[in-house]
């Protein structure tokens, strides 16, 4: 495989591709279903180029739940295949494509009577079932059942009168964002063309053939033009603004659910699992975060700012309030270090309710040269970009070969567990503690033999960031040089977690941060004080929103923050 770096050089080099040449499928959208059809089509022989308009996942890739899962509560909705074919994803991230991403974590589900043991047994059981006849579901364990008294030795948190016993079941979870950049870094590494911050703002066209399109270099403030036999719409939450550049609605429409996360500190809440609680309207997970809690998700209609999906202090309420009623010390607002808010695309249905909608996904091909997906869930990606790339081949003309990523590790698999064998030794030759190293090889995976060369000539790039100690000062310079982070908020609210796991949502580490960023960038004195003014207001706006009681208030707030000062600004400037 040819390099997987995606820095700022690879991001001019892909551009000027883009430009000089015929693609075979040009994808539009950077989310995790337009990655996954980016490494598809390049994995199957195809020339490929791939654009973002902001960052990559910076919409709902980076602001789910963090779970890969089959969806226990659809086997309620009879969605069995829908279940079944998640499970079976489960299954190969687990133990092929990304085992150092993806990881096994437990869920305890409580009743509070007893005749709810066989239900909920029933369901689990079932999906249990569903898992084990699926290829490449090794690894995870059962479920058992739990008294209440057991329960509570899993759960120490639970008020004992809410609880008459429980089912403890597996399910996995990933870091969304650094999933989807490393799904792009091994398009990359086979020859895909990647480039964000460059958007799409119309469709060539000969006749009624779509045969590429105009975009805009966002950074730059230059417009080309990208030739491609096909084109695919994988722009989630945007699809119908983008089959309006074809004139018209479309074939498929796409509603937006809000969903909204807590993140609280681990010794908040005494549990030794996570745990999923039924609600009026959907389900509520705790999941554990490191030295963290993720709490959530709300599931409401949203038709506001798209970009920047605002929390309302109602939001946020409606979560720490159904959690409470289980809880013996209660969480409040205080408890809470950070919030984010993400929006889900549902293809719409006859029901107003987003809950009723539909988390299946649809590809349509509405006029000749334009391939349209939407719909689907994270889990399912690798299955959206198949069927995606299957329509691009009935676009072509020409049989393809069979898609091959079900058996294709992304960068930073292969060998990684013989990696982690060896983590003392790397702890030792890098002088890093052990737990350093660990960490390492859980985002990076063997990738993190790059991060440890990068130590070794750069002393002072194994220290930690002095407001954010979770993470070494290398990760902000590798985020730059290898996965394409072009902005301050890029990498402290997607390359790494630091927005949402301080307390002061990273604004203390926001300058050491854009400082590393501003050598491999090129950013002057100017630059990094813009950067981390907008990063400052950003936050600022958000919290601000928080505080509002209602959607259209939060939205309101939200969407007065400043956007991100691209380079062609401040050359300006």
């Amino acid at each position: 495989m040819a390099t997987t770096w995606l820095g700022p050089k690879g991001r001019d080099a892909a551009l000027a591709s883009m430009s000089d040449e015929e693609l075979d499928v040009l994808v539009v959208g950077g989310g995790i279903v337009g990655a996954g059809i980016a490494l598809d089509a390049v994995s199957r022989g195809l020339s490929v180029g791939l654009i973002e308009a902001r960052d990559f996942a910076s919409g709902t890739s980076s602001r789910s739940s963090k779970l890969i899962h089959g969806g226990l509560r659809y086997l309620e909705q009879f969605d069995f295949e829908l279940v079944q074919e998640a499970l079976q994803e489960r299954g190969l991230l687990l133990t092929t494509i990304a085992p150092h991403l993806v990881r096994p974590v437990p869920f305890l589900f409580p009743f509070s009577h007893h005749w709810e043991r066989f239900y909920i047994g029933a369901g689990v059981t079932l999906y249990d079932t569903l898992a084990h006849t699926s290829r490449n579901n090794r690894g995870l364990p059962s479920h058992r059942h739990l008294s209440r008294s057991g329960a509570l030795r899993v759960f120490p948190a639970l008020k004992r009168d809410s609880v008459a016993g429980a089912v403890q079941y597996w399910d996995a979870q990933v870091d969304d964002a650094r999933f989807v950049s490393t799904v792009l870094r091994t398009a990359a590494g086979l020859g895909a063309h990647i480039a964000s911050r460059v958007q799409a703002v119309g469709f060539l066209r000969e006749g009624e053939h779509v045969v590429g399109a105009t975009v805009e270099d966002l950074e730059k403030g230059e417009e080309k033009q990208i030739r491609a036999r096909q084109v695919v719409n994988a722009a989630g939450v945007w699809t119908d603004e983008i089959q309006e550049m074809v004139g018209g609605r479309g074939q498929i429409h796409v509603s937006a659910s809000k969903g909204i996360h807590l993140v609280v500190p681990r010794d908040r809440i005494q549990a030794s699992s996570g745990m999923i609680l039924r609600t009026e309207k959907s389900v509520l997970f705790v999941i554990p975060w490191g030295r963290h809690w993720i709490i959530g998700t709300t599931d409401t209609a949203w038709d506001l700012d798209k970009a920047h999906p605002a929390a309302s202090r109602a939001d946020i309420d409606y979560v720490l309030d159904h959690l409470n009623k289980v809880l013996r010390t209660p969480l409040t607002r205080d408890d809470v270090e950070g919030v984010y808010a993400g929006l889900r695309p549902l293809l719409s249905g006859e029901s107003d309710e987003t809950s009723k909608l539909s988390r299946e996904h649809t590809v349509a091909h509405p006029v000749p040269g334009l391939v349209l997906i939407a719909g689907g869930k994270y889990t399912t990606y690798r299955v959206m970009a198949k069927d995606a790339v299957d329509a691009v081949a009935h676009g072509l003309g020409g049989a393809l070969p069979p898609s091959v990523t079900d058996r294709l590790p992304l960068v930073g698999a292969s060998g990684y567990q013989a990696l982690v064998n060896q983590r003392h030794q790397l702890a030792r030759d890098s002088g890093l503690h052990v737990s350093r190293v660990t960490h390492l090889l859980r985002r990076f995976g063997t990738a993190t033999r790059d991060l440890l060369q990068m130590v070794r000539e750069r002393p002072d790039l194994g220290r930690p960031l002095e407001a954010a100690e979770d993470y070494l000062r290398a990760e902000i310079v590798y985020a730059v040089e290898a996965e394409g982070a072009r902005h301050l908020d890029d990498v402290l609210t997607r390359r790494t977690r630091i927005t949402f796991e301080t307390w002061d949502r990273g604004i203390a580490a926001a300058e050491e941060a854009a400082r590393l960023m501003a050598e491999p960038l090129g950013w002057s004195d100017e630059q990094v004080e813009r950067e981390v003014e907008y990063y400052r207001k950003g936050i600022e706006a958000e919290r601000a929103a928080q505080e509002q009681d209602t959607d259209q208030e939060a939205d309101a707030v939200q969407h007065g923050a400043p956007e991100i000062v691209p380079e062609a600004e401040v050359r300006r400037g």
